[in-house]
């Protein structure tokens, strides 16, 4: 599938749509799910154009994880989390909903999980998680 430049992050990342952001460097950007699974659910992105996992250069998917990984112990931190799920869907098959590749950071169980994308959160909520894991940044 070739990339789209109009999907919803390729927009944020142009910042033609807002975002809460929670991290941002040259090559990622990290902000929170408006449509949550759980408190705090975030998301972390490449700033390359690459639908799926892999479609994305193998270099920039190595210092992506490595965010990921700055990110999620931000939230453990910050949140007082026991456990994260971090999940990457490749493909509408596999229940991809947005065309970029991308990581969603969910403080939970999988026992807990709300389903993906079903219902907008607590845009205020969602900003006070995000300060707190900023903070822990």
């Amino acid at each position: 599938m070739a990339y789209d430049d109009q999907n919803i992050f390729a927009r944020i990342l142009r910042e033609e749509l807002p975002a809460i952001k929670v991290y941002e460097d040259e090559q990622v950007l990290a902000f929170m799910d408006i449509m949550p699974q759980a408190d705090g659910h975030t998301l972390v992105i490449p700033k390359s154009p690459a639908v799926t996992l892999l479609d994305l250069d193998p270099q920039v998917a190595a210092y992506t994880i490595q965010v990921v990984q700055k990110v999620a112990k931000a939230m453990e931190k910050a949140l007082g989390l026991d456990g994260i799920v971090l999940m990457q869907l490749s493909g509408a098959a596999a229940g991809q909903t947005v065309p970029h590749v991308h990581f969603h950071l969910i403080p939970t169980s999988v026992h807990q999980l709300g389903k993906h994308a079903a219902q907008m959160g607590d845009q205020e909520k969602i900003m006070q998680l995000a300060e707190k894991i900023k903070a822990a940044l």
